[in-house]
């Protein structure tokens, strides 16, 4: 019976990283969407989105996956915080898709050539890495490694700040092109975003190996309510 959970774990490890993969992708994809011309960005827009898709599958899969282990094996202590965390974990790489689709959806708007582009594309760059480590922090249960993440989140917030004060004094110059500007400082708030949910995936992998999340210092008790908010067992 332990030998088939272990390998159920495993299974499940798999897939989550399959799917922090498939953000990684899709973000990469998104970002690349602001760059080129109106043909070329049509399609990886399209491909953005389905790799959104494919994330919602994804989520819906691991989480089916989460439950029969715990309604079946009924794990305890570590391996219980462990499928808990996965499905917190599963629920923000599910909104960094559909955030990577709403960069893709505004490119469309933005102008190729933006001075604003490598910032954005460093970005990018930082929170793409920031889930990759925090999926491989989940996988190896490397607490340093989590923690790391949850501190490089002052970097993207960083670059954030810059690009939002440079386009305030650009805005203020250039009146008639403060739509097109408005659309870039979305494009960055998405990217923050998804700096947060990659630093609330480190901060799962946290949980899950101490019981405690840095964001609060608050012992969080996997048989409370308030550890299962937004997830429905009666859907499986």
């Amino acid at each position: 019976m332990r030998e088939k959970f272990r390998q159920q774990l495993e299974e499940m490890y798999h897939q989550m990283v399959v799917m922090g993969g498939l953000c990684q992708q899709a973000i990469a994809v998104a970002v690349k969407t602001l760059e080129e011309e109106e043909d070329t960005a049509e399609n990886l827009e399209a491909q953005v989105f389905a790799l959104d898709g494919e994330i919602d599958d994804m989520e819906r899969e691991i989480e089916g996956m989460c439950t029969k282990l715990l309604l079946r094996q009924q794990p305890v202590a570590k391996d219980l915080r462990r499928i808990t965390a996965a499905l917190k974990m599963v629920t923000d790489l599910e909104r960094i898709g559909d955030q990577a689709s709403d960069i893709a959806e505004l490119a469309r708007f933005i102008r190729k050539g933006s001075s604003q582009h490598s910032h954005l594309n460093q970005m990018a760059t930082d929170v793409v890495k920031m889930i990759s480590e925090s999926v491989d922090a989940f996988i190896h249960l490397d607490i340093d490694r989590a923690r790391q993440v949850i501190a490089y989140d002052d970097v993207v917030d960083q670059w954030f700040d810059k690009i939002k004060s440079e386009l305030v004094t650009q805005i203020a110059t250039n009146k008639e092109g403060s739509e097109e500007l408005l659309d870039v400082f979305m494009v960055a708030k998405y990217l923050e975003r998804i700096g947060d949910h990659a630093t609330n995936l480190a901060e799962w992998v946290e949980y899950a190996l101490t019981g405690v999340r840095s964001k609060d210092g608050r012992w969080i008790d996997p048989d409370t309510p308030a550890a299962w908010t937004g997830f429905d067992l009666t859907k499986i």
